[in-house]
C-alpha cells in the first residue's frame, strides 16, 4: 500500500493512504466539532417515549443551522442524518417516526457532516432513561476500547496495534469485536483507505505515519461476534441478539500521537455523561 501526498490525490479511493498536511487538520477540526456539537445537542433529548425520527430531525435542524451539509443523505440511497441503532443493532439503524424509545434502551447514534469538502464522522452510547447494569458494563467496556485504541495511535505503530488493543480488552471483558465493520479512512472522503480493523490481523497491517486520517469505532458485544444484516440492506443486528455498543471518533495521525477531531465541546463523549439532563 502506497502512501501519497493528500494535496496531489486524487478526489477518490485508489487505495493509496494520503498524508494530510496543517489545511487538513485545520478542516478535519471544523467538521469534527460540528458532527460532536450535534451529538452534544441530542444529550438532552435521548429519553423515554422519544422517537429516533425525532432525533433525527432534530441533528437535520441542528446541521443545516451550523453551514454544514449531511454526509450521509443520498449516500448510496439513505434518506436521514443519522444512524440509531438500538440495543441489538450493531450499526446502521434507520431513524424511524413509529416507534419510540422504552426505559433502559441503549442505542448508537452516529452522525457525519461535511464542512468546506471535510468529513467529521463519530458516534456515541446513549440511554433512554437508567441503563440496565450488563447495558452500562458493556458500553464502559465498548468506551475504554476506544480508548486503548487510540492510546497506541502514533508514528510507528500500526493498525494492527490498534485492532490488537481493541481486541484484547474486550475479551478480557467476556466480550467479542465486530468483525464485519471497521474503522475507514477520511477526509475530503467519506470512506477511504486504509481499513481499520478493531481485532488483531497481521497481514492487513499499515504502517502509522504523521498526516494519516482514519476513524476508530469499535463495535462490541455481549455475546458472539456474529452479526446479521435485515432485508432494508442497511440494518446490522446480532444474530444472537445479544447486546451491542459502539464508540467513534475522527483522529488525525501527528508527530507524538494523534489529534481527537471529534472530542465533546461540552465534555459529555462518555458513557456516564450521556443523560438526559445533559445540555
Amino acid at each position: 500500500m502506497n502512501f501519497v501526498e493528500a494535496a496531489a490525490a486524487p478526489l477518490r479511493n485508489t487505495g493509496d493512504i494520503k498524508l494530510h498536511g496543517p489545511e487538513g487538520f485545520e478542516g478535519m477540526r471544523k467538521a469534527g466539532r460540528i458532527a460532536a456539537a450535534c451529538l452534544d445537542m441530542l444529550a438532552s433529548e435521548v429519553k423515554p417515549g422519544v422517537t429516533t425520527g425525532h432525533l433525527d430531525d432534530l441533528a437535520r435542524d441542528f446541521v443545516l443551522d451550523s453551514g454544514a451539509i449531511s454526509a450521509t443523505v443520498f449516500y448510496r440511497g439513505y434518506k436521514n442524518f443519522l444512524c440509531t441503532s438500538i440495543n441489538h443493532v450493531v450499526c446502521h439503524g434507520i431513524p424511524t417516526h413509529d416507534k419510540a424509545l422504552k426505559e433502559g434502551d441503549i442505542l448508537n447514534i452516529d452522525v457525519t457532516v461535511i464542512v468546506d469538502g471535510w468529513h467529521g464522522d463519530t458516534s456515541r452510547m446513549y440511554v433512554a432513561g437508567e441503563a440496565k447494569r450488563k447495558a452500562q458494563r458493556l458500553m464502559d467496556v465498548t468506551w475504554e476500547c476506544l480508548q486503548r485504541g487510540l492510546a497506541v495511535v502514533k508514528p510507528g505503530n500500526t493498525t494492527y496495534d490498534i485492532g490488537k488493543a481493541i481486541q484484547d480488552h474486550a475479551e478480557r471483558q467476556r466480550c467479542s469485536v465486530v468483525e464485519a465493520f471497521c474503522g475507514h479512512g477520511l477526509g475530503r472522503l467519506f470512506h477511504d483507505s486504509p481499513n481499520i480493523l478493531h481485532f488483531g490481523q497481521k497481514n492487513a497491517s499499515v504502517e502509522l505515519k504523521p498526516g494519516m486520517f482514519f476513524t476508530i469505532e469499535p463495535m462490541i458485544n455481549l455475546g458472539k461476534k456474529d452479526v446479521a444484516l435485515l432485508p432494508d440492506g442497511w440494518t446490522a443486528v446480532t444474530r444472537d441478539r445479544s447486546l451491542t455498543a459502539q464508540f467513534e471518533h475522527s483522529i488525525g495521525v501527528t508527530e507524538d500521537g494523534c489529534e481527537i477531531f471529534t472530542l465533546s465541546p461540552a465534555g459529555i463523549h462518555t458513557p456516564h455523561t450521556q443523560s438526559t439532563d445533559a445540555s
